[in-house]
C-alpha cells in the first residue's frame, strides 16, 4: 500500500522538519525536497497529493530570491505558498500563525479538505511497503550490515530480516568498549531469536592494544573509527557475493547535513562520507523516518522494548567517557558504573523520561577512606541531560533519594572508586560528552 504523500518544498524555513512532523502526525506522509525540484525528480515521487512551498528567512541567496520552477503549478495539484512573495497560486499566507493550534487546523484543512489525501501513513504500512522495496531493489543478492546494536542498525537489520531472511550478513564487531551486556543482547536477539545470519568479531584486545598510551580525546575517536573499518573490511574480503551495503540512515541525518537553503549543522558518517569507489549498492530502508517513527518501526517488528529504547550512545563507545588514557581498570568501573546507573534510572521511571545518561570516569584519583583505611582511587562523574535536539541541553533535577540510592551501589560494587560526583553544566557551555 503507498501512502499519499504531501511533499514540502524546502525555501528556506527552519521548521521545515517540524511541518512535515506536524503532517505525519495527522496520518499523512511528507517529504522535504530542495526548492529547485525538477519535473523529472518530481515523477519519481508516488502519491502526492498536495504541495506546500514554504518560505522562510533564508529565502535570499547570493542577493537573490529563490524560486520554485514553474511546473509546480502546472501538475493541477493543491499548493499552498507560505512567506514566499513570488507565488502564482491564490492559497498564500504571510506566515505560519504563532499558535500551534491554528497551524495545525491550517494543515488539516489544506491536507485533507484540498488534497483529500488519506490518513494512511502508519507503521505497519510503512513495513509492509519496505519490504516489498527491500525485495524488489535487492533480488536474490546478499546484503551486509554493520550491526552496532543501536537503535537504527537493529531496526534495519530487523526489517532486512523480515524482507530477505538469511540474504542479510550482519556484521558486529565488539569493540571492547560497549556497555555492559550490549554485545551478549545483540547476539541474542539477531542471532537466536531472529535467526540471523550473524558474524560476531571479538576485536576487545585488538582496539585496546591501539589505543594504549593513547590520551587525546581527538586521536582516541580517529583510532577506533578507522580500526573499525578496517575489522569491517576484513570479515566483508571473507563474504562472498555481497552486492549491497545496508546502513541506519535516517531522516534527521539527511536534514542536518544540509541543504541547498540551510547550513549543515553536521556531518554525518554516513551522509556523503562514502568513499567514491565503493563496489556496494546502498539500501536504507530507514532514510526518511525520524527517531521515534524509527523506534516505532522497531516495536512493529517485534523487536524487545530496551533495545527499541536504548540510550544514544557515541560511536567510540565508553572510549570517551573514560577520560584520557584507556585503561582497563577505569573502563570497566565506566562499564560497572553505567550498568547500575540504567537499573536504578529504569526502577525510577527516569529511562523514559530523560534524554541522555550516563557516568565518565577521569584519569585522576582522589583520598579517600574505605573499611576505615585510606584510599587513593577513582572518582565516577553523572551526567543527565535533556535536549531536543542536542545542540543544547539542560540538567535532568534527580531526586536526592535516586541520587542517594545510585552512590552507595556505585561505592559499594564498582571496584577503585571512592566518590561519585553529579554534573550539573548545562549545554553551553559544557558539551553533553565530557571528550
Amino acid at each position: 500500500m503507498k501512502q499519499d504523500m504531501i511533499l514540502i518544498l524546502d525555501l528556506g524555513n527552519s521548521e521545515n522538519t517540524t511541518l512535515a512532523r506536524a503532517i505525519r502526525d495527522l496520518g499523512v506522509y511528507s517529504e522535504i525536497k530542495a526548492h529547485d525540484i525538477t519535473a523529472d525528480e518530481f515523477n519519481k515521487l508516488n502519491n502526492v497529493k498536495g504541495i506546500i512551498i514554504n518560505g522562510g528567512p533564508l529565502n535570499i541567496v547570493n542577493g537573490e530570491a529563490i524560486t520554485v520552477n514553474d511546473f509546480v503549478y502546472e501538475l493541477g495539484l493543491p499548493v499552498l505558498a507560505v512567506d514566499y512573495a513570488q507565488a502564482k497560486c491564490a492559497n498564500t499566507l504571510k506566515e505560519w500563525p504563532s499558535d500551534e493550534a491554528e497551524m495545525k487546523e491550517i494543515i488539516k484543512h489544506f491536507i485533507f479538505d484540498e488534497c483529500h489525501a488519506e490518513a494512511n501513513w502508519n507503521m505497519k504500512n510503512f513495513v509492509e511497503d519496505q519490504v516489498e522495496l527491500i525485495r524488489q531493489q535487492v533480488g536474490d543478492k546478499k546484503v551486509l550490515l554493520a550491526l552496532s546494536g543501536g537503535v537504527d542498525s537493529s531496526v534495519v537489520a530487523a526489517l532486512l530480516i523480515k524482507a530477505i531472511g538469511k540474504q542479510l550478513v550482519c556484521v558486529h564487531v565488539n569493540h571492547g568498549l560497549m556497555r555492559k551486556g550490549e554485545s551478549e543482547s545483540v547476539v541474542e536477539v539477531f542471532k537466536n531469536q531472529l535467526d540471523a545470519n550473524l558474524v560476531y568479531v571479538d576485536a576487545s584486545e585488538r582496539f585496546l592494544s591501539k589505543l594504549e598510551g593513547v590520551a587525546d580525546p581527538e586521536a582516541k575517536r580517529k583510532i577506533i573509527g578507522a580500526e573499525f573499518i578496517r575489522v569491517f573490511e576484513e570479515e566483508a574480503r571473507k563474504l562472498e557475493g555481497i552486492d549491497f551495503l545496508a546502513q541506519g540512515t535516517i531522516y534527521p541525518d539527511i536534514v542536518e547535513s544540509g541543504t541547498k537553503t540551510a547550513k549543515v549543522v553536521k556531518s554525518h558518517h554516513n551522509v556523503g562520507g562514502l568513499p567514491e569507489d565503493m563496489k556496494f549498492e546502498l539500501v536504507e530502508p530507514l532514510y526518511y523516518l525520524f527517531k521515534d517513527e524509527v523506534r516505532a518501526c522497531g516495536l512493529e517488528l517485534g523487536l524487545p522494548h530496551d533495545m527499541v529504547f536504548r540510550q544514544p550512545f557515541p560511536g567510540p563507545g565508553l572510549g570517551v567517557r573514560c577520560l584520557g588514557e584507556i585503561t582497563k581498570d577505569r573502563l570497566e568501573a565506566v562499564r560497572e558504573s553505567d550498568a547500575i546507573l540504567r537499573e536504578e534510572f529504569a526502577n525510577a521511571g527516569l529511562d523514559q523520561k530523560v534524554w541522555q545518561y550516563f557516568t565518565i570516569v577521569p584519569n585522576f584519583k582522589s583520598v579517600g577512606v574505605k573499611n576505615n583505611a585510606r584510599c587513593f582511587e577513582y572518582p565516577v562523574i553523572i551526567r543527565a541531560v535533556n535536549t531536543i535536539d542536542a545542540m543544547t541541553a539542560s540538567i535532568e533535577p534527580i531526586d536526592f533519594a535516586i541520587l542517594n540510592k545510585i552512590t552507595n551501589r556505585i561505592l559499594n560494587e564498582v571496584e577503585g572508586v571512592n566518590r561519585v560526583c553529579y554534573d550539573l553544566t548545562p549545554k553551553p557551555c559544557g558539551t553533553i560528552e565530557w571528550e
